[in-house]
């Protein structure tokens, strides 16, 4: 990743409240094509709340949001799909008895000129995507109930890249998840960085965060504490910048 490139987002001064009481305040944060931002902080920090005003759950109530340099309004998540902005929570959002096929096109199905669904075709485009991404993935014809989280997590990936996503959210990937399962997000992440997607990564995990993230921007009480690249910093500093509020004295100036 080279910041010579332009951002695909920037959020500039984000300020969101409610009730009076400001869960983000004037908050900076930007990503670039083939980078990861990993989101830190305490429940209640501001992270999640921060990034609804890119997906377009919330509406920000200060600040400016931009895509690929242009201020853009997002105000809800049709306009979010519309700049390519695609987000996998962490329930994922599947239908457990369907299959991947039928998962990757829920709400926008392939049909034939008859109006029949195109099941071959859906298919044939599921196997495509997945050769892509997770080349090993397999069970095809089973219910995504059946998968494992790691493979769970690959159908929600493919449904986010096969419609163009450009800028990927992901809500907590590898919650829950065993050392094997993973791996496999974390090979997921770096196939879709090698593709120049960019990805917030909302976490409160500060090894997860080391082990997918390329910078961290750790918030408190709604506030930036500040923006490190993860190579620059060890777990205890991004845990201190999380418990203090303030950034590692080597980084301070």
């Amino acid at each position: 990743m080279t910041n010579t490139q332009n951002p695909l987002v920037e959020l500039r001064n984000i300020e969101i409240a409610f009730g009076g009481i400001k869960a983000v305040d004037d908050v900076s944060v930007d990503l670039y094509p083939g980078e990861v931002v990993g989101l830190l902080g305490h429940n209640g920090a501001g992270k999640s709340t921060l990034i609804k005003c890119l997906s377009g759950a919330y509406k920000k109530d200060a600040g400016e949001v931009l895509i690929n340099g242009k201020s853009v309004e997002i105000n809800n998540p049709r306009d979010a799909r519309s700049y390519n902005i695609e987000t996998i929570y962490q329930t994922l959002a599947l239908a457990d008895n369907l299959d991947a096929a039928s998962n990757l096109f829920l709400g926008r199905e392939i049909v034939t000129k008859s109006g029949m669904l195109d099941e071959a075709k859906m298919e044939a485009e599921t196997r495509k995507i997945m050769a892509r991404l997770n080349p090993n993935f397999r069970k095809f014809n089973e219910p995504v109930s059946a998968l494992s989280g790691g493979q769970r997590q690959s159908v929600a990936i493919a449904r986010a890249v096969y419609f163009n996503a450009k800028i990927l959210i992901m809500d907590e990937p590898t919650a829950a998840l065993g050392p094997h399962e993973t791996q496999m997000v974390a090979e997921l992440i770096q196939e879709l960085k090698k593709q120049g997607l960019g990805i917030f990564l909302i976490d409160h995990d500060v090894h997860a965060v080391k082990q997918l993230c390329d910078r961290a921007a750790v918030m408190k009480n709604g506030q930036l504490v500040g923006v490190v690249k993860v190579d620059e910093v060890t777990e205890d500093d991004l845990l201190a910048m999380i418990i203090l509020g303030r950034k590692p004295e080597h980084l301070a100036a």
